[in-house]
C-alpha cells in the first residue's frame, strides 16, 4: 500500500449531543446474499444482547460515543466495503487508519472493549465488522435515532486501503458536485446523499475544519463568499485564531447556537440539520452546497419541514444500505481474534 498525499479531512466530523430518547421507525433491510437476520443464533445467540448492553454503559460514560462510531462506520464502509479494515494497524504498509482523513476519528477502543467482551462469550465466532455496524445502530438508538434492523454474516478484510481513503473520503471543503460523484460510486442518490449528511445533527466539530472558511478559502485569502456577513462574524468569535479552549472543540452551548438549535424541540437525533441549512448556516462548506443543487436543496426542504419522521425513516433505510456495501462473506476475508490486527496465520 503506497502513500498518497491529501490535507483534509472528512466530511463526516460529527457534532454531537447529549441523547434524550429512542424512537423506532418501521423499516426493512437491504437485502444481500450470506447476510441474514440470526446468523449468530446458533454459534453467539447473546451477542447483540452484549453489544447493546455494552453500549449503554460507553455511552452513559461517554456521551459522544455514538457520532464518533457513525463516522469510524462511515469511513470503514465508505472505503472498500464494510469490513472493518479502519480499524486495522500496523502491518507491513500503511493502513487506512493512517490516512489523513482517518487521523481524527475515534472510537476504536469502543469497539475493541466490546469485542473483548464477546470474545470472553464466544471466542473467534463474530467478526469486528459486524461489530462494528451493530455498535453504531445501537449508539444511534441510545442517541435518540431510530432503531434499524441490521442483518449480520460480514467477515473482516486482512486488507487495508490507505490510497483509497486518502482520495476517496468526502471533503469538509468538497463542493456539491464532488459530493455527489464519491456518494453515486458507492450507489447512493442525491436524496440518499442529503440522508446520510443528516447525521451531522448529532456531534460537535472542532474550530479547526471551520476556519479555512473564515479567512483563507481554498488559499484565496478571503473568507468563503457563501457565508453571510452576521454568520461569519459569529464564527470568527467563536473560532478565533488563537483560540485553543476544549481542546479547539465548539462546546454544546456553542453549537446550539451555531446551528440555531433552539428550534429544535430537544437536544436529539432530529431534523434540526437541514433547518440550519435553510437558513445559510451551515457549519462545514459541503455542508452548506447542499443548498447549490436542485436535487440535495430539495431534499432538504423535505426534511426541514417535516416534523423529521420522513427524515428518520429514510435515514433508517440509508443506514441499511450503508452497511450493506461491499461486505465479505461466506470463507472470505477472515473473523479476527483482534479487531486491530489479522490473525497470525496470514
Amino acid at each position: 500500500m503506497n502513500s498518497k498525499n491529501g490535507a483534509f479531512i472528512s466530511v463526516f466530523s460529527f457534532l454531537v449531543f447529549l441523547p434524550v430518547m429512542v424512537q423506532a421507525v418501521t423499516v426493512l433491510p437491504v437485502s444481500i446474499p450470506s447476510l441474514r437476520y440470526g446468523y449468530y443464533d446458533e454459534k453467539c445467540d447473546s451477542v447483540e444482547d452484549i453489544v447493546w448492553s455494552k453500549m449503554k454503559k460507553i455511552v452513559q460514560l461517554q456521551h459522544n460515543a455514538p457520532a464518533q462510531l457513525l463516522r469510524l462506520m462511515f469511513h470503514d464502509c465508505f472505503i472498500g466495503g464494510c469490513d472493518a479494515s479502519v480499524l486495522l494497524v500496523g502491518m507491513n504498509g500503511t493502513v487506512e487508519r493512517d490516512a489523513i482523513p482517518n487521523k481524527t476519528l475515534k472510537g476504536f477502543d469502543f469497539i475493541d472493549m466490546i469485542k473483548d467482551e464477546i470474545e470472553e462469550a464466544c471466542p473467534g465466532v463474530v467478526s469486528c465488522s459486524d461489530i462494528l455496524v451493530l455498535a453504531t445502530r445501537d449508539g444511534i438508538v441510545l442517541a435518540g435515532g431510530p432503531y434499524y434492523p441490521v442483518l449480520t454474516g460480514r467477515r473482516d478484510n486482512n486488507e487495508s486501503f490507505f490510497d483509497m481513503a486518502n482520495a476517496e473520503i468526502p471533503r469538509p471543503n468538497g463542493n456539491i458536485s464532488e459530493t455527489l460523484r464519491l456518494f453515486s460510486l458507492r450507489g447512493f442518490d442525491e436524496r440518499e446523499t442529503v440522508t446520510l449528511l443528516g447525521g451531522h445533527n448529532i456531534g460537535r466539530i472542532g474550530c479547526e475544519f471551520i476556519r479555512p472558511r473564515l479567512s483563507n478559502f481554498t488559499g484565496t485569502g478571503l473568507p468563503d463568499p457563501t457565508i453571510s456577513p452576521d454568520f461569519l462574524e459569529e464564527l470568527k468569535r467563536k473560532c478565533p485564531q488563537d483560540n485553543n479552549i476544549i481542546n479547539n472543540m465548539l462546546n454544546e452551548h456553542t453549537t446550539r447556537g451555531l446551528s440555531e438549535f433552539a428550534i429544535s424541540s430537544a437536544a436529539f437525533f432530529d431534523n434540526h440539520y437541514y433547518k440550519t441549512l435553510m437558513r445559510g448556516k451551515g457549519l462545514l462548506f459541503s455542508d452548506q452546497q447542499l443548498m447549490a443543487n436542485e436535487k440535495t436543496a430539495a431534499a432538504v426542504t423535505d426534511y426541514s419541514y417535516d416534523d423529521g419522521t420522513i427524515f428518520r425513516t429514510e435515514f433508517a433505510h440509508a443506514m441499511g444500505k450503508l452497511s450493506s456495501i461491499g461486505v465479505l462473506t461466506g470463507s472470505a476475508g477472515e473473523v479476527r481474534h483482534s479487531c486491530s490486527h489479522i490473525n497470525s496465520n496470514h
